[in-house]
């Protein structure tokens, strides 16, 4: 959780910047760059869906480190901004807290009101690249909680408007620059195409936000 709070710190002071543009075939596994320059350099494919079946090839919020929390339980965990309270007293699930979602600004008090949000949803990674990967790095990207953007809690109404769309198709009410961002670090980090018009959005976007430093760390 420690790792998730500072990697939430450092997007939240981190995101303006001029930048350090490094290429998308860095060798080094961590680099920075900015907004503009993340976003062009993402590799262009067209994305195939076929096959797509999310249970089977991706499955469920895991428990990764056996406390009986699970990746939705960390994630509403980590981003409360009070200390939250339990279901029961094992403290294995959240029943409320103080959320803030991204896409909308509002402020939530119970965990039911809100869904943790896949960035990059799992049907657009599937069709991006991840069709072709092993089933331990589907469900690794799943329960992604290595980057603070990967997955958020968000506005139940918002999170099912959204469902599977890229940002050519979909863009929260609010905060729209940190949605691109965190979409492209999504994209870069589990080394995901895009498709033309996915891009083309992408760029438009980004060229209208104020510079942006990211730092990329690829898995």
């Amino acid at each position: 959780m420690k790792i998730r709070l500072a990697l939430v710190t450092a997007l939240s002071f981190g995101l303006l910047f001029t930048g350090i543009s490094a290429p998308a075939e860095a060798s080094t596994p961590t680099y920075v760059t900015n907004l503009r320059a993340a976003v062009r350099a993402l590799p262009v494919a067209v994305e195939n869906n076929a096959g797509y079946d999310r249970n089977r090839y991706f499955g469920q919020w895991n428990d990764q480190n056996r406390d009986c929390q699970n990746t939705r339980a960390e994630v509403l965990i980590s981003e409360s901004k009070v200390a939250p309270r339990y279901t029961t007293s094992r403290r294995c699930t959240v029943a409320n807290g103080k959320w803030v979602t991204t896409f909308d600004n509002r402020t939530h008090t119970s965990a039911s009101t809100v869904q943790i949000d896949h960035m990059v949803p799992v049907h657009e990674a599937w069709g991006s690249g991840a069709r072709a990967w092993t089933q331990a790095r589907r469900v690794a990207f799943y329960n992604d909680l290595g980057y603070a953007g990967s997955l958020s809690a968000q506005t139940s109404r918002l999170n099912s408007s959204k469902q599977a769309s890229g940002p050519e198709q979909w863009l929260p009410p609010a905060n729209v620059c940190l949605y691109i961002a965190q979409w492209t670090t999504v994209k870069a980090r589990w080394r995901l195409t895009v498709d033309k018009a996915e891009k083309a959005a992408l760029i438009r976007h980004a060229d209208r936000c104020a510079p942006m430093r990211l730092s990329i760390t690829r898995v």
